[in-house]
């Protein structure tokens, strides 16, 4: 959260000629161009803020009036980070581990209850992308762990003696369709956000597909392509975890608590990079 001296601090760091924002922002507000994740929140309500990874906003937002609670977004992107890291991990089979059994417990708490938390409370600060995102990948998480905890016996319909072959694999498949689905109607909304923004959801939504596919080619018994898809999505999910973490770091590390600053490179043709290279909107159509 930006405090009033936070903003006083950074207006001190800035040139007595900072710009002031494109969109008709109040002249007094002030943006930290060395730190694109710096979020200086003021009393101008017509002011419009650029998309930014750290607080998990895709678009052009207003900023939150006298916002009294801390951006939940990067926690939400690193619960998401680290329960996709070890599920990953076992698809790419590091260390000879096959079985999932482990996430349970990180589906559960920190990927499940923990994001679902954060979503809950991008939904209070008007965030609609970020409540929509963190709250949905929060019940996969949940879901999933239900999905591998025997008590909830989820799949037994499918393994049932006398199916031949296992349904199982296919209907696994289908959850992860959905998923994939959904997380592509999500990286639409990022195409003009910024570059790791796009990457998170690039990643994650390549996830989905190979993990997809690697059921759908278990459950037609082609066992070598269904291996080779299942550690390509243990690939992507790597990546997508490491992108989570770069853009949770990005929200959170700013010149009070961080020697260095990371960029999440704007598209050239996003508000931020129009303004970089000081073209206007109807110079870029």
């Amino acid at each position: 959260m930006a405090t009033d001296q936070h903003t006083a601090d950074i207006e001190k760091t800035t040139t007595s000629g900072s710009e002031a924002h494109p969109n008709g922002a109040h002249p007094h507000q002030r943006f930290d161009y060395h730190n694109p994740m710096a979020h200086i929140h003021t009393r101008d309500n017509e002011g419009r803020l650029a998309a930014f990874g750290g607080e998990f906003q895709p678009g052009l937002y207003r900023p939150v009036e006298n916002r009294k609670f801390a951006n939940p977004a990067p926690l939400g992107l690193s619960a998401f980070a680290l329960t996709t890291f070890v599920l990953s991990l076992i698809n790419v089979g590091a260390r000879d581990v096959t079985e999932p059994n482990v996430i349970i417990s990180l589906a559960f708490g920190y990927g499940g209850l923990v994001q679902l938390l954060a979503g809950m409370w991008e939904m209070a600060v008007g965030n609609t992308f970020g409540a929509t995102a963190l709250s949905s990948y929060g019940g996969f998480w949940i879901s999933f762990a239900i999905l591998l905890t025997p008590g909830f016996a989820s799949l037994s319909p499918y393994t049932e003696e006398g199916i031949a072959p296992s349904q199982e694999p296919s209907v696994i498949g289908f959850f992860l369709a959905g998923w994939f689905i959904f997380t592509t109607i999500l990286l639409l909304c990022t195409l003009r956000s910024t570059v790791m923004f796009f990457a998170l959801f690039f990643t994650l939504d390549l996830a989905f597909l190979m993990l997809f596919c690697h059921y759908l080619a278990t459950a037609n018994g082609a066992m070598d392509a269904s291996k080779a898809l299942q550690k390509a999505g243990g690939v992507f999910g790597l990546l997508a975890a490491f992108v989570a973490w770069y853009n949770a770091f990005a929200g959170i590390a700013d010149s009070s608590n961080s020697f260095f600053l990371i960029p999440v490179f704007h598209f050239p043709w996003s508000e931020k990079g129009r303004q970089a290279r000081g073209k206007s909107p109807r110079e870029t159509v």
